[in-house]
């Protein structure tokens, strides 16, 4: 891994995938790169880490998904935001801009 890359932080997986797909739908790669372009590519998804947390988002209602062609005619399943992930890409915003403040004013304290 190079140096300007970053582990993710554990809980932020589930924040930056549903933040990356506020935007549309996309499939797992296209998810990958959001998230890669979103963070100035501070953090890179590895499928092993990908596939597993879509899935799971899936299951629990976040996120709904179709099998469709990818812009190079390759079979992909395109994942896209529910009612129910919207809210929880609410509830996990607030929660980490809280968590950011406080990690914030630690680092500034002497």
């Amino acid at each position: 891994m190079s140096s300007s890359h970053t582990n993710i932080l554990q809980g932020t997986l589930d924040l930056l995938i549903l933040k990356a797909l506020r935007s549309g739908e996309l499939h797992g790669l296209g998810v990958s790169r959001r998230i890669e372009q979103i963070t100035r590519g501070t953090f890179q998804v590895k499928p092993g880490s990908l596939f597993p947390a879509l899935h799971r988002m899936e299951e629990n209602g976040w996120l709904a998904s179709y099998w469709g062609e990818s812009e190079n005619n390759r079979r992909a399943k395109f994942y896209r935001l529910t009612k129910t992930g919207e809210q929880q890409l609410g509830e996990e915003t607030e929660q980490w801009q809280k968590i950011a403040l406080a990690m914030t004013n630690a680092l500034k304290s002497t």
